[in-house]
């Protein structure tokens, strides 16, 4: 395998085990403009450096499941994902490299927009796997860490009170922990907010 001086430059580093976690350190960091370059802490520097080495392949992706049963209004499901995004801009930063090093790089916040698959047309027994193939198919995709976004996600509608939203997310700015305990609350929060002509109850983050 080719690599280019910058990635040959930082496997040497992990190599000699220079990970450059003082850089990162451990107490609170408050909210930064977009465009703001941030340094990537020691485990975000490893997962980077094992995505640019394959490129190609998915090996952070995760794929995370919500389940509606009951009518969806989408438009309110699109506010609520364009919310959560803009109140959390780990999941909407990106990864370039300045002078050889790389760098996080928050992005401003997004409209979302999400693209809907109507399966009602296939027989109902095909329409779960239909859906899980599609999903697999969109989690499998890699991510261009730099451009972004680091977040995709897909809207199944399996009849008219069944829908499945699938998220695909990369490991650099995602983990299991703050998919489970900040990213589904919030959506159940907000999207019940938003769904009854409320504001969002939730306080900003800090």
């Amino acid at each position: 395998m080719e690599l280019s001086d910058v990635k040959r430059r930082l496997l040497q580093k992990y190599l000699q085990g220079d990970g450059q976690r003082s850089r990162t350190g451990t107490g609170s960091i408050g909210r930064r403009p977009p465009g703001s370059l941030i340094p990537l802490s020691h485990e975000q520097q490893q997962i980077w450096l094992h995505s640019q080495l394959a490129s190609d392949l998915p090996l952070y992706n995760e794929l995370l499941t919500v389940r509606r049963t009951g009518l969806l209004d989408v438009p309110t499901l699109e506010r609520s994902l364009s919310e959560i995004i803009r109140r959390h801009e780990a999941w909407r930063t990106t990864f370039d490299t300045v002078d050889g090093e790389p760098v996080q790089v928050i992005l401003p916040p997004p409209t979302i927009s999400l693209p809907l698959v109507d399966l009602r047309e296939l027989p109902e027994a095909e329409r779960e796997p239909e859906a899980l193939r599609l999903a697999t198919v969109e989690a499998r995709q890699p991510f261009d860490l730099a451009s972004g976004p680091l977040l995709r996600a897909k809207l199944i509608r399996l009849s008219e009170a069944e829908h499945r939203l699938y998220v695909t997310l990369h490991q650099i700015i995602f983990d299991g922990v703050s998919a489970y305990s900040v990213f589904l609350p919030e959506l159940v929060t907000l999207y019940g907010a938003f769904a009854a002509g409320k504001a969002s109850p939730l306080p900003e983050p800090p």
